[in-house]
């Protein structure tokens, strides 16, 4: 059973920095790809970034490249989220992601999620 668990939210000042990892266990995971994902209050979950465990290759929203980096660790079967230069509009709660994948890392149809960590940036 494959399951995901994040770590690292908190509260950070706007202009500030956190790491999110996310854990992941159950199965292999080369010909997976990771998403992170985020949901603000009152609004839909969208997609953040994403990443191959495979070769590595990513995919970014528009709103978060530049600031926002996503990495994997294949020996400790971890994704990281570095969140750099932090906006208010950064403030939700974000969720770790997997899904079976033959081509680059999706920005939905994820089917393994985690169960979130708060990430509240302040002005």
């Amino acid at each position: 059973q494959v399951q995901l668990v994040e770590s690292g939210g908190g509260l950070v000042q706007a202009g500030g920095s956190l790491r999110l990892s996310c854990a992941a266990s159950g199965r292999t995971f080369s010909s997976y790809a990771m998403g992170w994902f985020r949901q603000a209050p009152g609004k839909n979950r969208e997609f953040v970034a994403a990443i191959r465990w495979s070769g590595g290759s990513t995919r970014y929203a528009e709103s978060v490249k530049g600031r926002f980096t996503i990495s994997r660790d294949n020996a400790k079967n971890t994704v990281y989220l570095q969140m750099n230069s932090l906006k208010p509009e950064d403030t939700a709660v974000y969720y770790c992601a997997a899904v079976w994948t033959t081509g680059g890392p999706p920005t939905g149809g994820y089917d393994y999620w985690g169960q979130g960590t708060q990430v509240t940036v302040s002005s």
